[in-house]
């Protein structure tokens, strides 16, 4: 795993090996990058379910402002903080050790909002569209923010978001990886 592009480019990064935590591979961030290009520059990123941290990391080293990484596996926030060291990225980000739900309520409270929030749970856990429904709530997407959802369950995740007031604009596919993006109706 590697940071693909930006001033961090081609640094190699760390994982965990865990069931809780699985790496986005790259034949999935190279489009997905690619997709964003245009939103990433200055922009505040919350990378919900980070991992290893390596999402957020891509953000940063294309140009993001500062980017907020939640995870609650205190191995993998070891990863992340190593991951952003490496990287010389540290001072571009905050990492938050705790259950999604508590991250999100310190976000409301500190009035943030973002330009960008990736959601990539466990894939065992049906827990996406809870947090595009508590990021909604909270009021903590930007007017012309967006959300991406990281799933192996595309069907579950859009019959879920159905009951939400959200704009589903497009889907793609990579092998079993799903990446759903998704914004407001509401603002």
């Amino acid at each position: 795993m590697r940071v693909i592009s930006g001033i961090a480019r081609g640094t190699k990064l760390n994982s965990i090996e865990s069931m809780s935590t699985r790496p986005t591979l790259d034949r999935v961030k190279e489009p997905l990058f690619s997709i964003l290009q245009t939103r990433i520059q200055n922009s505040l990123i919350l990378d919900l379910f980070s991992g290893s941290g390596a999402i957020a990391i891509e953000f940063l080293s294309r140009g993001a402002k500062y980017a907020y990484l939640c995870e609650k596996n205190h191995l993998a926030v070891k990863m992340i903080y190593n991951n952003l060291e490496k990287t010389k990225l540290k001072e571009n980000a905050t990492v938050i050790e705790k259950d999604y739900k508590k991250a999100l309520e310190l976000f409301e409270k500190e009035n943030l909002q973002f330009d960008i929030v990736y959601i990539d749970p466990p894939y065992q856990y049906d827990i996406a569209v809870a947090s595009v429904k508590e990021i909604l709530s909270l009021n903590l997407l930007k007017d012309e923010g967006i959300i991406i959802i990281e799933t192996d369950d595309e069907k579950r995740e859009l019959q879920e978001l159905e009951n939400l007031d959200v704009n589903i604009y497009d889907i793609r596919k990579y092998g079993r990886v799903k990446l759903i993006f998704l914004n407001s109706t509401s603002k």
